[in-house]
């Protein structure tokens, strides 16, 4: 089995059990798992690849992105779009997303992983939720196997169409018949459960706007007939979100989502931003898990989660970027430091979210909510994913003191080394896998294409 070195690291934050931050440090891994770590007088000294940092890098683990529409990197900044709340917003763009193709599919899947991968994510789970003309998941894989980023695959899927009081327009709604078919042909074809896995499957019904209540019961039944399979949705992301709710169920979207049985350690929801405090209590007390997209939240107004009290009733929280048409971009790193502002902004307090806390909350945090116990740490038996951060860039000059607070206090765009699977995807600030300008190039075109059509 291949070995691996990665030595003389300036400062290694494991976040370990203990939350070990060692200087001189270095990892040694054996094939895809870290085996070693430790300072570097104390590994092996020589190993199939070795990467000298020259005590010039931050190393930490790889960053999970819990939420994300890889599609919408085809139609960020849409002019109609630019000043609207969530309702508004979707309703502007399902039209143009309606001339989706196969091909945007996995282009565009591919220019969000490069983003992700260049920011410092190593994990992602995407929601594809809409298949016009041949769009299928198949293809969104594809893609990601060939950039190689660990992947979450979310079948998404909308059922509840204008006619039938849903917001998406019925052109691209499907049969929940269908829906479920293809979920369970999916999870069999491509789900992987053992550790260490590169490819996992979640069943995603849309939210509760856009899909019945019986397509959330019987996926979570389905999702629930296969071990580690996990369940993904929108809710309370606005105030619109809770009056439909309100006006359509009866109930406030907590209370909604345990009707149908989404609660527990194997279901997440995104936003989260107006659950109310009886739900955050009953998100904590089963596990149920929330993906924090605090740009996204930000520029569709919707308001600030309340993540610091979700953490504090022990809710799993991750972070997600959302998707590229309401952010508009795809960095990992960047979002990170924006939820560290919101919590003290939404608190009015300084000392409510540290640095470190939502470096946690970015690396294990992400892990716990997509189910994972082999990412989001650097210790013996995890997967080898990390990333590394030169310090004697100008971005952090003057902030030695504390090299680790200033890779969220100050703005980091880039990493320079990152390494998935024990493989570096990563060198030098360049991907390795894929050729960027070409994807850039192809990228645009069908963009343009989509809003011509």
């Amino acid at each position: 089995m291949p070995t691996l070195l990665v030595k003389n690291i300036h400062t290694l934050v494991t976040m370990d059990a203990t939350r070990r931050e060692l200087r001189h440090a270095a990892i040694f891994v054996r094939d895809n798992v870290i085996e070693q770590v430790g300072t570097t007088d104390e590994l092996p000294q020589t190993a199939d690849e070795v990467l000298d940092l020259h005590d010039r890098h931050v190393v930490l683990p790889g960053l999970v992105n819990t939420h994300h529409h890889f599609y919408q990197t085809l139609t960020r900044v849409i002019p109609a779009a630019q000043d609207c709340t969530l309702f508004n917003w979707l309703q502007t763009l399902y039209p143009i997303w309606a001339n989706l193709t196969s091909e945007g599919v996995y282009i565009s899947a591919q220019m969000a992983a490069a983003e992700l991968m260049l920011s410092g994510c190593t994990t992602a789970s995407d929601h594809l939720y809409i298949y016009p003309n041949d769009c299928t998941l198949d293809h969104e894989i594809e893609a990601i196997r060939a950039i190689g980023l660990r992947f979450h695959a979310s079948r998404g899927s909308m059922s509840v169409g204008e006619s039938q009081g849903g917001l998406p327009p019925d052109s691209v709604v499907e049969k929940e018949a269908a829906i479920l078919k293809d979920s369970q042909r999916l999870i069999e074809q491509y789900h992987d459960n053992d550790r260490h896995a590169m490819l996992r499957m979640t069943l995603a019904p849309c939210s509760p706007f856009s899909v019945s209540p019986d397509l959330m019961r019987e996926s979570a039944k389905l999702a629930r007939s296969y071990p580690g399979v996990r369940l993904h949705t929108h809710l309370a992301e606005n105030t619109s979100d809770v009056t439909y709710s309100l006006e359509t169920f009866g109930l406030i979207p907590g209370d909604f989502a345990e009707s149908v049985g989404w609660l527990g350690e194997d279901v997440w929801h995104a936003h989260c931003v107006q659950l109310s405090d009886d739900s955050i209590a009953k998100f904590g007390r089963t596990g149920t898990g929330v993906a924090h997209c605090p740009c996204s939240n930000m520029r569709l107004a919707s308001g600030i989660a309340p993540i610091r009290k979700m953490l504090n009733q022990k809710v799993p929280v991750g972070i997600g970027v959302d998707g590229s048409a309401s952010n508009d971009t795809s960095n990992l790193l960047q979002e990170a430091r924006i939820a560290f502002l919101l919590a003290r902004v939404r608190d009015c307090d300084p000392t409510v979210m540290s640095a470190r806390e939502i470096l946690e909350v970015a690396t294990l945090g992400g892990a716990r909510v997509l189910g994972r116990d082999d990412i989001g740490a650097i210790a013996p038996g995890m997967s080898a994913d990390f990333i590394a951060i030169n310090v004697d860039h100008h971005r952090f000059s003057g902030a030695h003191h504390d090299i680790v607070a200033a890779l969220i206090f100050c703005q980091v765009d880039t990493v320079d080394y990152s390494f998935i699977n024990g493989k570096k995807v990563v060198d030098r600030g360049q991907l390795t896998t894929i050729e960027l300008p070409t994807l850039v190039e192809k990228h645009h075109q069908i963009a343009h294409r989509l809003l011509a059509d």
